[in-house]
């Protein structure tokens, strides 16, 4: 009887310093992305200080996640930051759009839900700039 408490002590024992060692371990279960196509987009209201516009046109870009190209979205704001002669704060929503490949961003570009989003927020911005960008070799 000693013997098999002593087994299961042990067992145990070493079986909760492996979990306690094993949870410290950084984990690296990133994933690799493949979308080596970027399209990022800065979009100025007609009415800068309404935050209801603001609403309205983060809402509408995203929609835009259901274009089925468009493998990642990233709708943004301006973040308060360190003010410094090199940073533009002066846009108010910002979309970053990953895709697999150029006929994907093509496919996005016409449609019916992007037209969609523009029809019907296109009265909420003064300006827009886009960059697009592929992953430099």
């Amino acid at each position: 009887m000693k013997s098999s408490r002593r087994k299961f002590i042990t067992t145990t024992a070493t079986m909760a310093a492996s979990t306690i060692a094993a949870s410290a371990m950084p984990l690296n279960v990133q994933e690799k992305e493949e979308w080596p196509v970027i399209h990022h987009v800065f979009f100025w209201l007609k009415n800068p200080g309404s935050t209801e516009d603001r609403d309205k046109l983060v809402a509408g870009v995203k929609t835009l996640a259901k274009i089925e190209t468009v493998k990642k979205l990233r709708v943004g704001v301006v973040a308060s930051t360190e003010k410094r002669d090199v940073v533009d704060n002066s846009w108010a929503v910002s979309e970053l759009m990953f895709f697999s490949d150029l006929a994907g961003q093509a496919t996005y570009q016409t449609h019916p839900i992007h037209l969609e989003f523009i029809k019907n927020c296109s009265h909420l911005w003064e300006k827009v700039i886009v960059y697009d960008a592929v992953d430099a070799k």
